[in-house]
């Protein structure tokens, strides 16, 4: 209670609170515009944590994270233009109501849900990530690995696309994790007698070259798209009656659930959640014919579902040390920059950091509520931000965050390297979520697996025989055989429909 208590004052001190009102607008900026994201944001900053002190740091990040995430739903709402993956399914009944003349009913549902979903889920996150992490330290190296290897093999038979482009970027992001020295031995692997490599491959550069260069690459060939006026003089207040959050009420607490479930599987994230938070609200609803033409229970599932995920995600990550999705993975790299190892030990070792995530996102969700309430005239104008200002001021806030890290150029190479590995996965459509994984695991499960076939006669054997570790290897199996199996079974099972269909 204590490190709760100190840790609160530490972040309620005045410089620390402007630091994360910023980044809170920086976060909600980012996750208006079309394209871009709050993960962008957050991978774009993380160079600048570097000279912070790391619960600062890691503070500022969490904040433009949340803010990203809740500011998704300006565009959809308002332009029909989804902000980030995040506020897919908020489009389907948020810009419907724009057009019916509800843009305020709509702006107000989406703004409260997306405030009681991050808040009650930091909350749970708060309970339930000591008891994991007491449990997790009662796995050893064989459960380690089999838990990482599990995760992986989850994110990738879920990946859009089929499961052999999910494994395939999963087996590329393994690959390159095993650039530099090699653990326990220290041989150098894949370094080509370049010093520049003998750590590794620079998270930093991976994660802007990737994420926002990339996509600057990516949007810049398009071309920016004219956006619809906005009328703003409609826009006061919240608009939402209490009749309408009483009638969902039910609706919120189980797209909460859903959110908050789908945010604690590795890789799954508020991309996810939204939609099936959405189609479960369409499917239990007594109106299911009004969804999609301005239905407010829409927001209200959406919205909350995708913030839920928040919390959801930060479980795993501190308590495992497995981030929960892509942004918590850019996390879990701010973490390792400051020397912090996230996992079960991190309670006992870093217990301010744990409670300052926590808390920094509490803070930013009231922040978000209050800036989103009082800034509703400003958000049409948000989207409004000619690109050619906006991608200019990231290209080089990008290329000199790749120096800061390291103070060396070659990470200017590295950073256009995967820019343009980016664009190939794109192409050929692997996804990046089993990338990123892979690749932040890679060091973790290669460790695991030396100690694990080291530590006892017949090491190989106890990734089998150990229950725990058995269970996740089967239920890896069962993830990546279960998309094939799937389609032959229903075909088979349509075959002998259709064969016993004269007889009958």
């Amino acid at each position: 209670m204590d490190v709760i208590l100190s840790t609160l004052l530490l972040l309620l001190e005045p410089t620390t609170l402007a630091i994360l009102l910023i980044a809170v607008i920086l976060g909600i900026i980012l996750g208006a515009i079309p394209g871009l994201s709050g993960g962008l944001g957050v991978a774009l900053m993380l160079p600048v944590t570097f000279g912070m002190a790391p619960h600062l740091g890691m503070a500022m990040l969490v904040a433009i994270w949340i803010g990203g995430v809740s500011g998704g739903m300006i565009g959809s709402i308002l332009l029909g233009i989804p902000g980030s993956p995040s506020a897919i399914a908020t489009t389907f009944d948020g810009y419907p109501m724009t057009r019916n003349g509800e843009a305020v009913k709509a702006l107000g549902a989406a703004i409260t849900a997306s405030f009681l979903g991050t808040a009650l889920s930091i909350i749970i996150a708060m309970m339930l990530s000591p008891l994991m992490a007491r449990m997790a330290l009662q796995m050893g190296p064989w459960e380690y690995f089999s838990l990482g290897f599990c995760a992986i093999a989850l994110v990738a038979a879920l990946s859009r696309g089929n499961i052999f482009q999910g494994m395939a970027a999963a087996g590329l992001g393994l690959l390159l994790s095993t650039v530099g020295f090699a653990p326990i031995d220290g041989y150098p692997r894949f370094t080509f007698d370049l010093i520049y490599l003998g750590s590794g491959i620079d998270l930093i550069a991976l994660m802007l070259g990737l994420f926002a260069l990339k996509q600057i690459i990516s949007d810049h060939a398009k071309g920016q798209q004219p956006l619809p006026n906005v009328d703003m003089s409609t826009i006061r207040g919240f608009g939402v009656s209490l009749r309408d959050y009483l009638d969902n009420s039910w609706n919120m607490v189980r797209s909460f659930t859903i959110g908050l479930w789908i945010g604690f599987l590795p890789g799954m994230g508020a991309a996810l959640s939204n939609l099936v938070a959405y189609a479960q609200a369409k499917s239990s609803s007594r109106h299911p014919e009004k969804f999609g033409k301005g239905c407010v229970d829409g927001v209200f599932a959406s919205e909350t579902s995708n913030n839920a995920s928040v919390g959801g995600s930060l479980i795993p990550m501190v308590a495992l040390g497995i981030p929960g999705d892509g942004v918590t993975a850019i996390l879990l790299g701010g973490l390792m920059i400051h020397g912090i190892q996230a996992g079960p030990l991190l309670f006992t070792n870093n217990p301010g950091i744990v409670y300052t995530l926590f808390l920094a996102a509490l803070i930013a969700a009231t922040l978000v509520l209050f800036v989103q309430f009082f800034g509703m005239r400003l958000f049409p104008a948000i989207l409004k931000i000619p690109y050619h200002y906006l991608y200019p001021t990231i290209v080089v806030l990008g290329f000199v965050g790749v120096f800061v890290g390291s103070s060396t150029a070659f990470n200017y190479v590295l950073l256009l390297s995967f820019a343009v590995l980016g664009l190939l996965m794109d192409k050929t459509r692997l996804p990046v979520g089993p990338f990123i994984l892979a690749f932040i695991l890679g060091p973790m499960l290669e460790l695991n697996l030396r100690r694990g076939i080291t530590y006892v006669e017949d090491g190989h054997l106890a990734f089998f025989t150990r229950p725990i570790s058995a269970l996740l290897l089967l239920l890896a199996l069962a993830s990546i055989v279960l998309p094939y199996l799937s389609p032959w079974l229903k075909g088979r099972r349509a075959a002998e429909k259709t064969q016993s269909g004269p007889h009958a």
